[in-house]
C-alpha cells in the first residue's frame, strides 16, 4: 500500500525472472498515427491456400472487404482470422485501406483487387504456385513502385499436400518469372526448418522498419521457420534486419528488405510471428503476435508502413519517420502491464506486489525500498523522430520512506538520458527521501532536443545502509508531435 515504512519484501507476486533484456525492446503496438489524407492501400492474398491446414492467414472472413464484418473494429476479435490483429491495428489508424484477394492476382486489369489499385501486396505463406501470369503481375507491380511483403515458413510446410511449400513457391516467384529472374531482390530463401529461436535486430537507429511509428523492434520469433541467404552482389539494396542467433552478414537473415525497380520488398522467414492466436473454428493457432519475448507486431506494422510509402522512400537504409512527424506515444509497455517485456533493469523492479500500489492496472516499477545499501535500475531505448518538434517524457512517481530527516537526502532516484554508448547526456531530475508524499505525482520533461537521436531513458534508485525509501513509477509516456 502507499505509505510503506518497513523494508521491502520479496513476494511470490514479484516477477522473479526479470533479467536484463536487450535495451530498446518496444511495445507491440503503442502508436496510433494520425489519419493520412490518402489511405495506404494494402492487399492481403488469400488465393493461394493461405487457410489450408492449420493456417488461417486472413485479416477477416469478410472478403474482399473486411469492413463487411465490422466497419469500425476496436479489438482484433471484431474481425475473424489469425491476421486480424494486424488488420485491425492498421484499420484503427485511419491511414490504411485493406482488401483481400480471393482470385488470381493481376496487374493492369479491371478487377477491384487488381494490383494497380494497391500500394502493397502481402503474401502470407502462400501454399500454391503462382501462375506465369501472376508472377509477371507481381514482379511488374513491384518494379513500377509497389511494395511486396513475402512471409515464408519452414521447408516441408506443405499445408495442402500439393507438393509445394512457401519456400519453394516464393523462390519460384523470384527465379522463374518473365520480368527478371536474375536474383532481382538479392536473396534466396533457405531450405531449412529451424525449430525455435528469437532472432535479434541489427543496430541501425535510422532504419524505418526497426524504428517506425509503431514502435522499436529488437527481436522476432521462430517457431519452425527458415532464413534467407543475402546476395548483395546481385542487388546492393538488400539488407538483413534480424538474424538467427549466431548468424550475421549474408547468412541467417530472418527478416530482410530490398528494392526492385521503383518498389520495395520485405521478407520474413516464419508465419508464426503474424499469428495472433485467433481464427476460424478448427484451426490450431499460436499467438506469436503478442509473444512476450519478441516485438512482432511492431515489426509487421512498421514494415507495412515502409512498404506502403508511409515512411521515407528508397532502400533499407533510409531514415525513419520521413519529413513529417506523426503524433504518437513511443514507449513500449509504458504502464508495465506486460510485465518485464520492453524494459531492461534489475530483477524484481517490475512487479505486481501488494506491498505498493500501481497507479493504474496491476503492475508498476519499484526501485529501492530494501532498508540496506542497494541500487536498482530501469531503462528503455527509444528513437525520437527527427521531424518532431515536441517530445515530452512523463511518468507518475510515488515516494515513501522510513527516513525521518527533513534536510538530508540519504536515498535518491535519478532520471537520466544516455546515448547508445551509455554516456549520460542529461540528468533530468534527482528525487530523494525528501520527496516522500502520499499518492502519485506526474513529472514531465522535454526531450525535443534529442530529435533524430536514439537515446536510452534510465532510472537509477540508490539506497543507503539503513531505513528504506521506495521509488514507485507507473504510467510512463514519451509523446511526440
Amino acid at each position: 500500500m502507499l505509505g510503506l515504512t518497513v523494508p521491502r519484501r520479496r513476494l511470490g507476486a514479484v516477477l522473479a525472472g526479470f533479467s536484463l533484456v536487450a535495451a530498446g525492446v518496444a511495445v507491440q503496438v503503442t502508436a496510433t498515427p494520425a489519419a493520412a489524407a490518402t489511405p495506404h492501400r494494402i492487399l492481403f492474398d488469400n488465393a493461394h491456400a493461405e487457410t489450408a491446414g492449420n493456417a488461417d492467414w486472413i485479416v477477416s472472413t469478410s472478403q474482399p472487404d473486411p469492413l463487411g464484418q465490422d466497419s469500425s473494429p476496436s479489438a482484433e476479435s471484431d474481425w475473424t482470422g489469425a491476421l486480424s490483429s494486424w488488420g485491425v491495428a492498421l484499420q484503427k489508424t485511419g491511414d490504411y485501406s485493406l482488401k483481400t484477394a480471393t482470385s488470381a492476382l493481376t496487374y493492369g486489369g479491371s478487377s477491384a483487387t487488381d494490383l494497380s489499385n494497391f500500394d502493397t501486396l502481402v503474401l502470407p505463406e502462400p501454399n500454391t504456385l503462382f501462375t506465369t501470369a501472376e508472377k509477371t503481375a507481381i514482379m511488374t507491380f513491384v518494379k513500377n513502385g509497389g511494395g511486396l511483403f513475402m512471409i515464408s515458413d519452414h521447408t516441408g510446410a506443405d499445408r495442402n499436400n500439393d507438393g509445394e511449400d512457401a519456400v519453394e513457391i516464393l523462390n519460384d516467384l523470384m527465379t522463374n518469372n518473365s520480368v527478371d529472374s536474375t536474383d532481382p531482390f538479392g536473396f534466396s530463401i533457405d531450405s531449412l526448418s529451424i525449430s525455435s529461436d528469437y532472432p535479434s535486430a541489427v543496430s541501425d537507429g535510422s532504419n524505418p522498419v526497426l524504428h517506425g511509428s509503431f514502435g522499436t523492434v529488437t527481436k522476432s520469433l521462430i517457431a519452425s521457420g527458415t532464413t534467407a541467404t543475402l546476395k548483395p552482389a546481385d542487388n546492393s539494396a538488400v539488407k538483413g534486419l534480424l538474424y538467427r542467433t549466431g548468424y550475421s552478414g549474408n547468412t541467417g537473415a530472418f527478416f530482410a528488405t530490398s528494392t526492385f525497380g521503383s518498389g520495395k520488398v520485405a521478407f520474413w522467414g516464419d508465419s508464426s510471428p503474424i499469428d495472433d492466436g485467433t481464427g476460424q473454428s478448427g484451426n490450431t493457432l499460436y499467438d506469436g503476435w503478442n509473444d512476450s519475448g519478441a516485438t512482432n507486431a511492431a515489426l509487421a506494422l512498421n514494415a507495412t508502413e515502409w512498404l506502403a510509402g508511409g515512411s521515407s522512400s528508397g532502400g533499407g537504409d533510409d531514415g525513419g519517420g520521413g519529413s513529417t512527424c506523426t503524433s504518437a506515444q513511443l514507449l513500449g509497455n509504458n504502464g508495465f502491464e506486460s510485465g518485464s517485456s520492453t524494459w531492461s533493469g534489475t530483477s524484481g523492479v517490475i512487479t505486481n506486489s501488494g506491498d505498493e500500489a500501481a497507479r493504474t492496472g496491476s503492475y508498476y516499477a519499484w526501485l529501492a525500498g530494501y532498508g540496506s545499501a542497494h541500487t536498482d535500475t530501469l531503462s528503455q531505448s527509444v528513437t525520437v523522430p527527427a521531424a518532431c518538434t515536441t517530445a515530452t517524457l512523463s511518468f507518475y512517481l510515488h515516494v515513501d520512506t522510513a527516513e525521518t530527516t527533513t534536510s538530508t537526502a540519504y536515498d535518491t532516484l535519478k532520471a537520466q538520458v544516455l546515448n547508445s554508448s551509455g554516456t549520460v547526456l542529461s540528468t533530468l531530475a534527482t528525487y530523494s527521501n525528501l520527496n516522500a508524499a502520499s499518492g502519485y505525482t506526474q513529472r514531465s520533461f522535454s526531450l525535443a532536443g534529442y530529435a533524430g537521436q536514439t537515446v536510452t531513458l534510465k532510472f537509477t534508485g540508490t539506497e543507503g545502509s539503513t531505513l528504506q525509501t521506495s521509488f514507485v513509477i507507473d504510467d510512463t509516456a514519451l509523446n511526440v508531435s
